[in-house]
Order: C-alpha cells, then sequence, then structure tokens
C-alpha cells in the first residue's frame, strides 16, 4: 500500500511553477478569426441610451411592463413566458392551416396575364 506522504510528493511532482506570457499569439492563437476585432468593436456596451426595442414604447406601455410584470416572482414570470411561447405556437400552426386552406383554394394564386 502506498503511504500517506507519497500522495502528497505525488501531488507535488505534479505542481508546475512556469510563467506563461498569456499576451503571445504563439502561446495562445486566436481560436475563431475576425473574434478579437468584434469583440474590441463593442469596448463600452453600456450606454445612457435605451435598446432599440423600448425606444418604439410608448410611456403606457412601460407603466404595464414594470406594473404588471415587474411585480410576478420569478416563477410567475416564467410561467407567463411559456405561456407566450404556447400562445406563439398554436399562433403558427393556426396560420400554416390557413395557409395550406388558401393554397388548396387557390387564393393566393397571382393572376395571369
Amino acid at each position: 500500500m502506498a503511504s500517506p506522504n507519497g500522495a502528497d510528493d505525488f501531488e507535488s511532482s505534479l505542481l508546475s511553477f512556469e510563467k506563461l506570457d498569456r499576451a503571445s499569439p504563439d502561446l495562445w492563437p486566436e481560436q475563431l478569426p475576425g473574434v478579437a476585432e468584434f469583440a474590441a468593436s463593442f469596448k463600452n456596451p453600456i450606454t445612457n441610451s435605451p435598446p432599440k426595442w423600448m425606444a418604439e414604447l410608448e410611456s403606457e406601455d412601460v407603466e404595464m411592463l414594470k406594473g404588471k410584470l415587474g411585480s410576478l416572482t420569478t416563477a410567475n414570470l416564467m410561467e407567463k413566458v411559456k405561456g407566450l411561447q404556447n400562445l406563439a405556437y398554436q399562433l403558427g400552426l393556426e396560420e400554416s392551416r390557413e395557409m395550406t386552406r388558401g393554397k388548396f383554394l387557390n387564393i393566393l394564386e397571382r393572376p395571369k396575364k
């Protein structure tokens, strides 16, 4: 059987005290070309201007978001999101049925010139 000190000696023999300079492109090549330039273009992502989707909202919409959705717990908010996803799925199915129906009725066909 191995002694307990033997295990410590083995672990200490695995340690490396070598200092690696991460600035070297030879040691740390770029994994995906272009990623460094893309990341550099977003040096200051935090801005004071609201996001695009928020700029289109009216004050009533923002108050509704803060009032109704802001007061929900995490579980309730997740339930609300799942409900919206289910509704979007159902609308997609209904749209697919209506498009198929329109195709069979030839109402979507362009008039011939």
